[in-house]
């Protein structure tokens, strides 16, 4: 998933990062390039307590849901991509029946965009679960 980050500087040599769609998830380093890399310690480190305490991983937004804020005024935007699936638990396998005209379109589908059946059920899921 690829969270949005705003990093801040009053130096221009050091880095704070704020990531908007994880309330109190923050970093810093000193210079650009380590204040990312720090951020996304601090990514998974905030996911494993949401986690850990029942919560689920939040979605990610656009950094235009976020860019007109005053909060985040003169900041710089980068996103940093963090692969949630060690939160979302173990993998079942699931036996499923469907039509088979539906089938085909989910082939279809999952063909034209590059996916597997697998992977094109999978994001699916995920999205409906947002």
């Amino acid at each position: 998933m690829r969270y949005p980050v705003v990093l801040h500087t009053d130096d221009g040599v050091r880095y704070g990062v704020t990531v908007p769609d994880l309330p109190g998830c923050f970093s810093g380093g000193d210079s650009f390039d380590e204040a990312l890399e720090s951020v996304r310690e601090a990514i998974e480190l905030h996911l494993d307590g949401l986690v850990e305490n029942g919560g689920d991983v939040p979605q990610a937004s656009d950094v235009s849901a976020h860019v007109g804020s005053a909060d985040y005024a003169g900041g710089v935007w980068a996103v940093v991509d963090i692969d949630t699936a060690r939160w979302e638990g173990k993998a079942e396998k699931i036996n499923i029946t469907i039509p088979r005209r539906v089938l085909a379109k989910v082939d279809d589908y999952a063909k034209a965009h590059g996916l597997t059946r697998s992977g094109f059920l999978v994001q699916a899921a995920q999205r409906a679960m947002r």
